[in-house]
């Protein structure tokens, strides 16, 4: 497992959960690009409700029409591990919105490689 403490930076990508590459999801793509490149991590997030560049807005309340809900994809790392990730978004991301910040990562610790092993503080791994 990588290191990663101090200085870090955050890519977010906001895309929809309908959109698509080569006929999977968009975000799981870019969630295993991310992974092959070696970056620290990505989860993806699935909004409720909101609106892009489209003004259209997505929802997932029970009478609306829409199902292309908002998702956001985030990254953490290095600034240069994630500068260096930006090119295969270009190629990815067609509609959407993507976004640097600047963050502090206080505390990386991974998870057990078991179902039996303890943690560092001597819980077990669910």
């Amino acid at each position: 497992m990588t290191a990663l403490t101090g200085r870090a930076l955050r890519l977010t990508v906001y895309i929809g959960e309908d959109d698509t590459w080569h006929h999977k999801p968009l975000y799981s793509e870019i969630v295993h690009r991310a992974h092959t490149a070696g970056l620290a991590g990505a989860s993806v997030f699935r909004g409720i409700e909101g609106f892009g560049a489209s003004s259209r807005i997505h929802t997932s309340r029970l009478l609306s029409l829409s199902e292309d809900l908002p998702v956001a994809i985030v990254v953490v790392d290095t600034e240069e591990r994630v500068r260096a990730f930006l090119p295969q978004l270009d190629e990815l991301v067609g509609e959407g919105l993507v976004t640097l910040e600047e963050c502090e990562v206080v505390r990386y610790v991974g998870r057990a490689a078991g179902p039996d092993e303890a943690d560092p503080k001597g819980e077990k791994s669910l």
